[in-house]
């Protein structure tokens, strides 16, 4: 790295491993000789198990275990899987593996481990299951039969925030009120990697390797579950291959593996095949709600009420009723100037996969809804969209800002950077491209999303400094599943010390290496542990400070350091912290080798910004081609805007993922139908435009360096961008309303509807 490299877009060094093949995931790593774990899984979406016959089993070849709920109670283990629940909301116990009765497809019933994962395989053919079926409900709606007899009507909570009369009246006194329902499809995550894990025991201890978010939720788990001590368990993290919040939560699997482990005194692994991945992953959105915006003469809008349904999935997950509550509230205003509103959400549980966090959790859906929202609104007040929203932006002048459901944002300048993303996103063309896509029979449409998403996750995080012979070792409490973290993590030290960033290892993923951590989820990651980076730098500096007045006796105060090398007063003797560092070794002084600092964030950080997508339709085959894709983000200030526009690209192309091909369908069996990539459309190359980015930020107040954050951005402003576009483009064929995703089918069955045509029926 140059020197004076402070937000340069340095390559990720660790793509050299992940490019060649030589990253090292779960599944890599495991004991040579472990056994092979497989679950036996139920086939249908409710029922009660009338019979579990595992004898003959149990006799085939190499099969060395079979777990069921009966043998973990036998043993101890506390079976129950807490999710977190809101105030009066229901909380059904979600058992490791399924206690008389099965809930979704899917569900564990019993583990195999076997001496290889075909006898393994073979073994659960062996299983005999047999299940009497109950009523299944898969619908969002309220009703049908209990699912868990702690909620009747099948409804997990409800919930609500903000004054409902205050918003009701604004809506009975408006000069326009516009009402959108708005449905937010079930998607699969498909990491690249999927979900696995190995246990062992060593030297009487539990060691547990999972691909996930962090260690640390992954060993209080294993102890509270197990009933072990800090001392009994360690828990590791390799090379992860995605994770987007899905990865972060409590499973059945590795409880299961780590208990076989124990028995058997044998490492055991698991590694999840797609099609089992998609039955057993938690899914993500699936919700539908009705949102009514108010507004007076001049346009400005006096109230906003939503009332929301969000499937919850057959259990609580672990953080699946506060994603769409109060999650979804923490940007639920948007970036408006609106003080009267109001939101209820009412979950339900379904016969399909739990539902949690996924790219965003909460902020994409509700700005979502906010954005479809206001061009819904634009379309029936005749109003330019992009003026609408520039009418009842929040004003520069006005941060910090509480919304109206308590939440402060720091700072922002809305309009600067509307008036970029114009700029960017050639909005002054706009009307020449449209008018060439019609000399072609083709319809264009643009679409414009504001968003704002609130960084979340632990506010506390903890950085240790070590300095080695060759180098340093720097030990973060975040966990990379791609993001680039050993690049700008090296690259954030070194700007601030002047320690080449070749020489500086970051270490991660460990409970016997750092003890505490806040591992990786809300796109807190950065802003963070670089926080906590900043104060072990202090430290150091400090040590090495008092440690150089000793040594050359004179006053500390007469010693600086201008984040590359220590000066002092009267001397030519200028010190890099390498090289006193060095001096301290030699002179025996290792207690100044190791520094460690904990800082606790007070505040989030807001970042912002706009995504314009343009989309041309083929009116006679519905396919829908996202043309040009414009984005301008409020980061803040940046450390590696290459990493940035990186995380930007990833967001956004799931966002378009999405809006135009993914979609979870299950059958009134509750059997998923979309379970392999012959059935659930990702996104493909030729599916994605070249994507413009640009940053025009406004530092954050709430950390040292300014930052806020992008992991999750790209996608929180995606959907809405896609879907303006495409509605946009779709009115010029009388379509007013469709919903995501829009695959050619669908596209064409609407327009041909419109246009009055039977063949749409």
């Amino acid at each position: 790295m140059e020197k004076f490299g402070k937000s340069q877009s340095v390559t990720r060094v660790e793509d050299l491993r992940f490019l060649t093949g030589t990253g090292r995931y779960v599944d890599d790593v495991a004991p040579d000789g472990a056994l092979h774990a497989f679950f036996v899984r139920a086939g249908v979406a409710h029922g009660k198990i009338t019979a579990l016959d595992l004898e003959e089993a149990r006799a085939m070849p190499g099969v060395a275990l079979i777990v069921t709920a009966d043998d973990l109670v036998t043993a101890g283990v506390r079976i129950g899987l807490a999710g977190k629940v809101l105030p009066n909301a229901a909380a059904p116990v979600r058992p490791i593996l399924a206690q008389d009765r099965v809930r979704h497809v899917g569900e564990p019933v019993a583990m195999i481990v076997a001496d290889s994962l075909i006898h393994a395989r073979d073994a659960a053919e062996a299983v005999v299951l047999d299940i009497d079926d109950l009523p299944v409900h898969v619908t969002l709606e309220i009703g049908g039969d209990a699912i868990h007899p702690e909620a009747p009507d099948n409804l997990a909570f409800d919930w609500a925030l903000g004054d409902a009369d205050a918003t009701h009246e604004a809506i009975a006194k408006a000069a326009h009120v516009v009402t959108t329902q708005v449905f937010d499809n079930r998607v699969i995550v498909n990491a690249m990697e999927p979900r696995g894990c190995f246990a062992e025991i060593t030297h009487g201890r539990l060691h547990v390797a999972v691909n996930g978010q962090g260690v640390w939720n992954t060993k209080r788990d294993l102890m509270h579950h197990f009933g072990l001590s800090q001392s009994d368990v360690r828990v590791t993290t390799p090379d992860v291959g995605g994770g987007f919040g899905m990865k972060a939560m409590r499973y059945p699997e590795p409880f299961c593996v780590a208990h076989a482990a124990r028995v058997l005194n044998r490492p055991v692994r698991w590694i999840s095949e797609r099609t089992e991945a998609m039955l057993t992953d938690n899914a993500g959105r699936d919700l539908t709600t009705m949102a009514t915006l108010a507004f007076d003469a001049n346009y400005r809008i006096t109230g906003y009420l939503l009332d929301t349904i969000a499937n919850m999935g057959a259990y609580n997950s672990q953080f699946g009723q506060g994603i769409q509550t109060e999650l979804f509230a923490k940007v639920m205003m948007g970036t408006y100037d609106v003080q009267t509103a109001h939101m209820r959400t009412r979950g339900i549980y379904t016969n399909t996969t739990p539902v949690d966090a996924y790219r965003g959790a909460g902020r994409p859906e509700a700005i979502f809804v906010l954005e479809r929202s206001m061009d819904a609104a634009a379309r029936s007040l005749g109003v330019d969209p992009w003026d609408l929203r520039a009418r009842n932006f929040i004003k520069s002048q006005h941060f910090p800002y509480r919304t109206v459901t308590g939440v402060t944002y720091d700072v922002g300048n809305f309009a600067r950077v509307l008036d970029r993303a114009g700029q960017n996103a050639d909005r002054d063309g706009f009307a020449a491209r449209k008018a060439a896509s019609l000399l072609q029979g083709k319809l264009r449409g643009q679409g414009l999303c504001y968003y704002i998403e609130s960084i979340l996750g632990d506010p506390d995080e903890t950085t240790a400094v070590e300095f080695t012979p060759d180098g340093v070792l720097i030990y973060v409490g975040t966990q990379s599943n791609g993001q680039g973290h050993e690049t700008v993590y090296a690259q954030f030290l070194a700007d601030h010390t002047g320690i080449p960033a070749e020489k500086v290892f970051v270490v991660q993923g460990d409970s016997d290496l750092i003890p505490k951590g806040g591992g990786t989820g809300g796109s807190r990651s950065v802003t963070v542990q670089n926080t906590a980076t900043l104060a072990a730098v202090e430290l150091i500096r400090d040590a090495f400070t008092a440690f150089l007045a000793d040594q050359e006796g004179v006053d500390a105060g007469q010693i600086s350091f201008d984040d590359e090398r220590f000066r002092i007063n009267g001397s030519n003797l200028t010190p890099t912290m390498l090289d006193v560092a060095d001096m301290a070794r030699a002179a025996g002084r290792d207690e100044l080798l190791r520094h460690t600092a904990t800082i606790e964030l007070d505040n989030r950080s807001f970042p912002n910004g706009a995504h314009v997508a343009e989309v041309e339709i083929d009116p006679a085959t519905g396919i829908v081609i996202v043309d040009r894709y414009t984005v301008v983000d409020d980061f803040g200030n940046l450390i590696n805007p290459m990493l940035a526009e990186g995380q930007v690209h990833g967001g956004v192309a799931q966002g378009i993922g999405q809006a135009l091909t993914e979609r979870a369908v299950f059958d009134e069996d509750g059997q998923l139908l979309s379970a392999s990539f012959m059935d659930y459309a990702m996104p493909r190359a030729d599916d994605l435009p070249m994507i413009g980015f640009a940053s025009e930020p406004t530092p954050s107040i709430n950390n040292p360096m300014g930052m806020k954050g992008c992991g999750e951005a790209g996608t929180v402003g995606a959907l809405a961008a896609i879907s303006n576009a495409v509605l946009a483009a779709l009115e010029d064929a009388g379509v007013m309303q469709i919903d995501m995703p829009f695959t050619p089918h669908r596209v064409w069955q609407a327009i041909q509807a419109a246009q009055g045509d039977d063949a749409a029926a």
